[in-house]
């Protein structure tokens, strides 16, 4: 489907600023949809919101429904009197510009416990009667990421593969006496869920009022320790152990000469299609629930996926096997509707996936750091655009653009310099003009680059597992020219009300 024209800023919540360690859904969320408004920007892009599995990736979620418990604003459990009055104990040393996982983890998971406890403890009014409601309507999923988690707990996050066999195996008389032994650690992670998905609710609700559109992240694949895989292991590629018997991944890409081996276990599409895609169909209704456009990551998967060798240890071996392609999204239209969907079509893409991708009418991505690395027939190139797709100056997997230009070659920086009319002092603006410009119905711009920062503010380097995922800005690096400028383009460019153009 087509979008309306317009921009928007791609930030994971958890690098908002915040007292607690790392982001999360609190006032700085609040102030962040203001500065979008007052800049003219109409989407929120984040990263997948679920609860970080290995290397803390978002993109390696122990739960295709669940929401991060990192992201649980704290503040709100004391307003609300569910948590006692409590200092910061000991982030006061923590940099507001990386985030501790280990110790934010550790910090946030004890409060949250206490607000719990009490909450159970003291609570007998129409919160509770709001607590049962929802533990009641998310039972599809919530009744098995509960006792997972739980079991995470008991086993010490080993892979389930390990645990006790007959809980690893499913036994229904083995499960029923893991729910009573763990019956308040099964609550207790509901009562997270719940308190994230209220707060999410009144984040969006806020976002609508500004003006401000949300843009969440599927990732293609699942975690192997998982409560999906998990749960229904029967729609996973795992041999009669749990164990996988090949994996996801990429093969060697701009990103990586080795490739990237992700290591999810990979569907069984001809079982999922015997349930008509069920998981999957809940999987979107869920996730629309809590956003208003959704970005699917690896989107080629659909089309053709890469199969590796669970015994390798790259990505190199590996083949193309067949993925479900249009009557896979035929049925999911059919249970939902309309599919406000971003293709995530980078890397290797082929005319099949590129057919399957204009057949459903989702937009592409272009993304302007990978334009200049040959001449003027570049499809990433602005000139080359149909209206059709979404531009970036970069992405989470990218660089900075300061970062980018600095380590990119003479023939990039000179055709950059070229093409943008420019001396390169200011690249950053540079490259967002070029995306507000372009005839891309939807131009994002990471927040790094509003703020002209270099590679020390990278999000994440592919195929690497160690500092990723930790940055964070302050209120301070921001001041009031970011916004005026990205209001200034964006209504120069018919991205926002033109009436309010306010000349620098």
């Amino acid at each position: 489907m087509r979008f309306m024209r317009s921009a928007g800023i791609l930030l994971h919540p958890t690098s908002l600023p915040g007292p607690y360690g790392s982001g999360d859904l609190g006032v700085p969320a609040y102030h962040f949809i203001d500065w979008l408004h007052a800049a003219g920007q109409a989407l929120w892009q984040m990263l997948p919101i679920g609860p970080a599995g290995m290397a803390n990736s978002p993109y390696m979620v122990s739960s295709a429904f669940a929401g991060s418990p990192l992201l649980i604003d704290l503040q709100e459990l004391r307003e609300l009197g569910w948590l006692d009055n409590f200092e910061a104990d000991g982030f006061c040393n923590i940099s507001d510009h990386r985030i501790d996982y280990a110790a934010v983890t550790r910090f946030r998971m004890e409060k949250l416990q206490a607000a719990a406890n009490k909450f159970f403890r003291v609570i007998r009014n129409g919160q509770r009667d709001q607590y049962e409601s929802f533990c009641s309507s998310e039972k599809y999923w919530l009744d098995d990421y509960a006792l997972f988690q739980s079991l995470n707990w008991h086993y010490d996050g080993q892979e389930w593969t390990g645990w006790e066999t007959k809980l690893a195996r499913r036994d229904p008389a083995t499960l029923r006496a893991a729910e009573k032994e763990f019956g308040l650690d099964i609550q207790f992670h509901k009562f997270i869920q719940w308190c994230f998905v209220r707060q999410w609710n009144k984040l969006k609700g806020y976002a609508h009022e500004r003006g401000v559109q949300l843009i969440g992240d599927i990732p293609f694949f699942i975690a192997g320790h998982s409560a999906d895989v998990w749960a229904h292991p029967e729609d996973y590629s795992l041999d009669e152990n749990g164990i996988p018997t090949h994996v996801a991944g990429v093969p060697p890409d701009y990103f990586s000469a080795a490739g990237q081996r992700w290591g999810n276990p990979l569907y069984r599409w001809e079982v999922m299609k015997e349930k008509k895609y069920q998981w999957w169909v809940e999987r979107f209704q869920k996730t629309f629930e809590l956003f208003d456009i959704v970005r699917i990551d690896h989107f080629r998967g659909f089309e053709s996926y890469w199969e590796v060798p669970a015994k390798e240890k790259t990505a190199i071996h590996g083949e193309w096997r067949k993925g479900p392609g249009e009557d896979f999204f035929k049925i999911v239209r059919k249970k939902i509707g309309k599919l406000p969907i971003i293709a995530e079509d980078l890397g290797i893409i082929t005319d099949k996936v590129r057919a399957l991708r204009d057949a459903l009418d989702f937009p592409g991505m272009r993304v302007l750091h990978f334009a200049f690395a040959s001449g003027p027939d570049h499809e990433y190139l602005p000139h080359r655009y149909n209206a059709n797709c979404v531009v970036y100056t970069g992405t989470h997997d990218n660089d900075t653009t300061c970062g980018w230009y600095a380590k990119a070659s003479e023939h990039e920086k000179d055709f950059v310099r070229r093409y943008c009319q420019t001396n390169g002092s200011a690249i950053h603006w540079d490259l967002i003009r070029l995306a507000l410009q372009s005839h891309a119905d939807i131009a994002i711009v990471p927040f790094q680059d509003v703020l002209g920062l270099d590679s020390e503010s990278r999000m994440n380097i592919p195929g690497t597992i160690d500092g990723n995922w930790e940055w964070r800005f302050t209120w301070d690096q921001v001041g009031s020219y970011p916004a005026e400028r990205m209001y200034e383009l964006s209504a120069l460019y018919g991205r926002t009300d033109p009436n309010k153009l306010h000349l620098l």
